[in-house]
């Protein structure tokens, strides 16, 4: 009499096989493009001592800040623009993970300081933020497309540089990273 064997031993077939080798390499190839485009986007950003940031945060005690004053803690650096929607869409983000770790914004290409607080409050926003009227900022940082992402280690050091979309989870493991 044939004794029939349990799913858990049964014998897997090639075209299974060959099924799952494909989406393998095919989410290999995705990734290996998604990292080259990352990398490329990147490709002048500033790596090593982070450059100078200072300058006046735009909430209500408008006070000075520097990058000094967040030694010895990772810091999350996010260039940022009123009129970028992706920066819309990846703000949850950066305010998900400014309860847990210092953040500071910088509002680049965003017109007036009064143009700006009026979409903070829009927008609900409250992560610290300087304008970059000027420029100067974005060009120290060779920041050339919004959102970009600066992740600091405890002694000022750029650890991580991102441009475009990251996930609140994708900021803290590298903060998290860069804290170590």
């Amino acid at each position: 009499m044939a004794r029939r064997l349990s799913r858990r031993h049964e014998v897997v077939s090639m075209p299974q096989v060959r099924r799952v080798a494909g989406w393998l390499a095919q989410l290999v190839l995705f990734l290996v493009i998604l990292f080259g485009i990352q990398a490329w986007m990147t490709r002048d950003a500033p790596r090593g001592p982070a450059p100078e940031l200072s300058g006046k945060l735009l909430n209500a005690d408008q006070r000075m800040v520097d990058l000094a004053d967040y030694r010895g803690k990772p810091l999350l650096v996010h260039f940022w623009a009123t009129w970028c929607p992706v920066c819309k869409f990846s703000h949850g983000a950066v305010e998900s993970v400014s309860r847990d770790y210092p953040v500071l914004t910088v509002a680049m290409q965003s017109g007036a300081e009064g143009e700006i607080n009026r979409y903070l409050q829009q927008q609900g926003w409250s992560n610290a933020v300087m304008n970059d009227a000027d420029g100067h900022l974005s060009q120290l940082w060779k920041v050339h497309g919004v959102p970009m992402n600066f992740i600091l280690d405890r002694e000022g050091n750029i650890r991580f540089v991102e441009r475009g979309y990251t996930s609140s989870m994708g900021l803290r493991i590298r903060l998290w990273l860069a804290a170590r």
